[in-house]
């Protein structure tokens, strides 16, 4: 039987990860695009001779996930579809030397700050000039805008300094530049992005300027939502609350993964704030800031994690109501302080805490989603899907929060625009609504 052919002139870049990692796979089909080079994105494997996959190194599951991924693009090549696999991103900025010996189908490992060398690689040059015109793959009126690379902080059980070295934080114009361009694209959300938004400017000002930053973007024409992303609680700088709370382009939107509530833990996870200084975070965001939605993450099964210290975190998980919360159970990563630590707690037990938070946090989402029927909210609509039109409130961020649902058959909705959506009926992570004809 014939194989069918790819084309040899296309390149597939399949992105795994992070935001952060998206962008990074942006500004490559970028600069791709610029030197007339025709990309693919996330398309099957046998749809162009040379793939690219931007792998994750985070976790053990996104570490997993990179892996399974390179190895169905090896498939693919020992099939006859795929002639070049390149593989770049923190596995491989972590694991090149390993990877070259377990995976020796793939013609070359670049790690996070190699771009300049895959572009050669792939035919182009890197073009300085091009900052910020990225080829986005998100719907066309939102997009993540990164402001810093790598971080400075010491959490016990992260291995994202090693991978990726400390903060390095982009000039306050450079992002404003880019979120011009962004805007001029048609761009009407911009999400900041990076390991902590907190920590910006203190490498290149020697003072925090994320204040100033996120006043400078809502001076942009066309940008109408600013939201914030991976915030770090020790050292929160208090002034973004007032511009939060000030700035109607500013989303009452706020990312800051707390991790965890038992002093015990917090000191081991060496996150530099004790559980009572981050109790009265929470009631000056509250008091602060009427309505702010707040996106948090746990770990549970942190080596050292008693019953009693699960018990503590569980109550702060019901007493704080967060808008939204993630759990991720503790997995150990190599050449991070906790792996020296004893893994005490068994997988099982993870999981059950993870299941047993979660469905707390399920019920205080419904709750909170019951108390916004009858009201009505401005809603960016990213999509249809089905028989609805989908679409997000400023309490919402791209993929991982709740949604609203309007019916296709509502007249006057239209994808990339905003519309005044009255809610109608709600569930535990979606809203229902209908559009405001008054």
């Amino acid at each position: 039987m014939a194989q069918k052919k790819t084309d040899q002139k296309k390149i597939n870049l399949i992105s795994l990860g992070c935001s952060k990692n998206l962008v990074d796979s942006e500004v490559l089909m970028g600069q791709l695009k610029a030197a007339n080079i025709e990309v693919l994105y996330e398309q099957p494997f046998d749809k162009a001779e040379t793939v690219v996959i931007n792998t994750c190194g985070f976790i053990k599951d996104a570490k997993q996930e990179s892996i399974d991924t390179i190895f169905q693009a090896v498939d693919a090549k020992l099939a006859g579809f795929v002639k070049k696999i390149y593989v770049m991103g923190c596995l491989s900025q972590r694991y090149r030397d390993e990877l070259k010996v377990e995976i020796p189908e793939v013609d070359g490992f670049f790690g996070v700050t190699d771009l300049p060398v895959i572009l050669r690689t792939l035919g182009a040059e890197y073009h300085k000039e091009l900052i910020g015109e990225r080829m986005i793959t998100t719907p066309s009126h939102t997009a993540y805008l990164k402001i810093a690379e790598g971080c400075d902080r010491k959490c016990s059980f992260c291995a994202i300094p090693i991978i990726r070295g400390g903060n390095i934080s982009r000039p306050l114009e450079e992002i404003v530049k880019e979120g011009e361009h962004l805007a001029s694209i048609g761009i009407k959300e911009i999400s900041l992005i990076a390991q902590d938004l907190t920590y910006y400017g203190l490498d290149l000002y020697k003072e925090r300027k994320l204040g100033e930053l996120v006043n400078a973007l809502s001076l942009i024409d066309g940008i109408e939502w600013i939201r914030l992303h991976y915030t770090y609680p020790a050292g929160f700088p208090m002034d973004l609350l007032d511009i939060i709370r000030e700035n109607p382009k500013v989303c009452k939107y706020i990312d800051i993964p707390f991790q965890h509530i038992n002093d015990a833990l917090l000191q081991s996870m060496r996150r530099n704030i004790t559980g009572e200084e981050t109790r009265k975070l929470m009631e000056a965001f509250r008091s602060k800031v009427p309505g702010l939605a707040i996106r948090t993450a746990f770990i549970v099964g942190y080596p050292g994690e008693t019953e009693e210290a699960f018990n503590e975190l569980k109550a702060f998980l019901i007493q704080s109501r967060f808008e939204r919360a993630g759990v991720f159970t503790y997995s150990e990563e190599e050449g991070t302080k906790a792996a020296d630590l004893t893994d005490d707690v068994s997988e099982e037990l993870k999981l059950q805490r993870a299941n047993e938070l979660m469905e707390i946090q399920e019920k205080i989402s419904f709750e909170l989603n019951t108390e916004k029927i009858g009201k009505t909210f401005k809603v960016l609509i990213d999509r249809v899907e089905g028989d609805y039109f989908v679409g997000r409130t400023e309490f919402d961020s791209p993929e991982i929060d709740n949604e609203v649902l309007v019916p296709i058959t509502e007249k006057g909705v239209k994808i990339g625009q905003f519309s005044n959506i009255k809610i109608t009926a709600s569930d535990s992570f979606d809203l229902f609504g209908v559009l405001l004809t008054e």
